[in-house]
């Protein structure tokens, strides 16, 4: 017996993803417009809120049959959202600072028109990809991130370190021998 994979249609797919966005409780579905060609969804329109940008963009990316998702939605904030490029710069660094898993190094944030720039090299170290991003994106008056965070691994020690880290440890332990100190030379 054999399984035939039933292809899904554009239309099929936009109503679909139609169907989704109502469904999110994130999204407003009448503010979004949704084309669908060859398989990849077209999201236009205005939203209020960054998060719901990025909400509306997963509702797209769940549906079957969806091969790529182009995320054309414009940000229009409430009058009472509105903040300065330098409050929102205030904000960010803050943010970054509170942030236990992320390490500012000296680098700063860039803002323009509301659009986030995190810092790039030698910026934010972070132990696991996208911190820095949810952190900003959900500040209020935030239109965008452009996300240039380097994500690098922890340094690790050297072997000699390890090893005089090793022998330093079996030194404090009840029972063994002081001949570590003749290898570490300590007293």
């Amino acid at each position: 017996m054999t399984a035939t994979a039933a292809t899904r249609t554009d239309r099929d797919i936009q109503r679909d993803v139609l169907a989704e966005l109502d469904w999110d409780a994130q999204v407003q579905p009448n503010e979004i417009g949704v084309a669908v060609d060859d398989g990849v969804v077209v999201l236009t329109g205005w939203v209020d809120s960054y998060p719901r940008r990025w909400a509306a963009e997963r509702c797209a990316h769940r549906v079957r049959g969806v091969r790529a998702v182009a995320d054309d939605l414009e940000v229009r904030l409430a009058g009472t959202d509105e903040r300065t490029d330098a409050e929102i710069a205030i904000a960010a660094s803050r943010a970054l600072e509170w942030d236990a898993s992320c390490r500012p190094s000296g680098s700063t944030v860039t803002v323009a028109n509301g659009w986030l720039m995190p810092p790039g090299r030698g910026g934010v170290r972070l132990p696991s990809g996208g911190t820095a991003e949810r952190e900003l994106r959900r500040l209020r008056g935030v239109r965008g991130v452009t996300n240039l965070v380097e994500v690098r691994p922890p340094e690790q020690p050297g072997d000699g370190e390890v090893r005089l880290g090793l022998l330093r440890a079996l030194g404090r332990r009840v029972g063994t021998s002081g001949s570590w100190r003749r290898w570490t030379g300590t007293p």
